[in-house]
């Protein structure tokens, strides 16, 4: 492997900004130092006037393979991730076969092992009848176990309440929750239905997946992991009911129930639904600008533990069909960074704040080895973001196979110039370096 030497960076880590130098050999950060520059390397990067981060480890992805490859690949959506600065992901069991068995799991690893840009882990997924397989998972290698406690893109709903209590008593990893009620969805809906019929529009989607079904199966969640000791993590928080559910414990690593807010939570609201339509239709849905204020809030006070994509892709033509046809979800991966950076030049957050909950925190709670930081000795998952660079979101420049953003059309003040992946340099400029792949994330037990 090359070695790489990256001069006079802004290097944001650990709650702190300082001019330093990185001396990148075999993959791996050697040193972190001032005044490295009489250091032999095959590259040199200046990266005066940029700052450095840790690459985001963005720990709710759906790259849909298998299966589903008309909507994305392992390769494009990683590729897409990677020039978005997010060095390391963890995807979803809802494709085609469900992962949830342990062949099925090891098949999707293969895949990534040839495909992904990035480094990559992937969910175990759950059912009512996979309990033994479940078991079976390595928690040294394997980020957790998927549970949908609330029906979404795919049939994986687990409502079976003596499956979940021996599941949340008995896990050998994390559980990572999506939390809505689906009875009272399914009654709301049809309510709805009732009332509108196929003219129902998607206005009414966070009135249908609501507030109350959300902290229903929230509740329901922590209530279990309290009595059993378990590892939970709580997916994509849309609503301010729930933050009362959380505690800001602090160290991290000694918090046993955490939290995940995703970007489209922190940046839309139910008014956007009359402009973006079924382009921000996600479960659980956005919702009210009071839930965007509070989820923010929970963000910056410790309440909430990670930010993360919930990268969803469809095609532009499922995404096109009416309220009830359309699937919920929508790309993000290769715009969160950037969409942070956005809220740090508004002035609502730092960008320490954002390291700390993309890099550092989903280091930390998944108990990943050897990353997330800018340590000496750690894997050289990093990135070089020019702050001050604008540049528009148009159908030239998204990387994602469906082609589409929600932020299509937005200008961002920031842009990602360098992607390092376990020491490489994959992208650089907006020219990638596909000689190298991700690695197969770690864990420590």
């Amino acid at each position: 492997m090359s070695s790489i030497l990256i001069l006079n960076a802004q290097v944001v880590n650990e709650g702190k900004i300082n001019t330093l130098d990185i001396l990148v050999k075999d993959g791996r950060i050697q040193k972190v130092d001032k005044n490295l520059s009489g250091q032999k390397t095959d590259k040199i990067i200046d990266a005066n006037g940029k700052y450095l981060l840790p690459g985001a480890i963005d720990d709710q992805v759906h790259f849909r393979e298998p299966g589903l490859t008309h909507k994305a690949t392992i390769y494009t959506e990683s590729k897409a991730a990677v020039a978005g600065g997010v060095t390391s992901f963890m995807e979803m069991p809802n494709t085609n076969p469900q992962t949830t068995t342990q062949t099925l799991l090891e098949e999707k690893y293969a895949i990534a092992s040839k495909d992904s840009l990035a480094n990559y882990s992937f969910f175990m997924g759950t059912t009512n009848h996979n309990y033994d397989e479940l078991m079976r998972t390595n928690p040294s290698n394997v980020c957790g176990i998927k549970i949908f406690m609330g029906s979404s893109t795919g049939d994986m709903l687990v409502d079976d309440a003596p499956t979940l209590e021996k599941i949340f008593s008995s896990s050998p990893c994390l559980i990572a929750t999506h939390c809505e009620d689906d009875k009272l969805i399914k009654i709301n809906q049809e309510n709805y239905v009732l009332h509108f019929g196929e003219k129902l529009s998607v206005e009414y989607h966070p009135l249908i997946r609501s507030q109350q079904a959300c902290y229903n199966s929230s509740s329901l969640a922590v209530s279990m992991a309290k009595k059993h000791g378990t590892r939970l993590h709580i997916l994509h928080i849309s609503t301010a009911k729930e933050l009362a559910l959380f505690e800001n414990i602090t160290p991290l690593k000694d918090k046993k129930i955490t939290a995940e807010a995703c970007i489209h939570h922190l940046w839309f609201s139910d008014n956007d639904y009359i402009k973006k339509g079924n382009f921000i239709k996600w479960n659980p849905a956005v919702k009210s600008s009071a839930d965007r204020k509070a989820i923010f809030e929970g963000v910056l006070d410790g309440t909430i533990d990670v930010i993360a994509t919930d990268h969803a892709p469809h095609t532009l033509e499922e995404k096109q069909q009416s309220y009830l046809k359309a699937p919920s979800g929508g790309p993000l991966v290769q715009h969160s960074i950037v969409a942070m950076l956005d809220f740090y030049h508004q002035g609502k957050i730092s960008l320490e704040k954002i390291v700390e909950k993309m890099s550092h925190n989903p280091a930390i709670l998944f108990r990943i080895k050897d990353r997330g930081f800018v340590r000496e000795g750690y894997w050289a998952d990093l990135i070089l973001a020019d702050i001050d660079s604008p540049w528009t979101v148009n159908k030239d420049n998204i990387l994602y196979k469906c082609g589409w953003s929600p932020f299509e059309g937005h200008t961002f003040q920031s842009k990602i110039t360098h992607t390092f992946v376990s020491g490489n340099l994959v992208f650089e400029n907006g020219t990638f370096n596909e000689s190298t792949r991700g690695k197969r994330l770690l864990f420590t037990i």
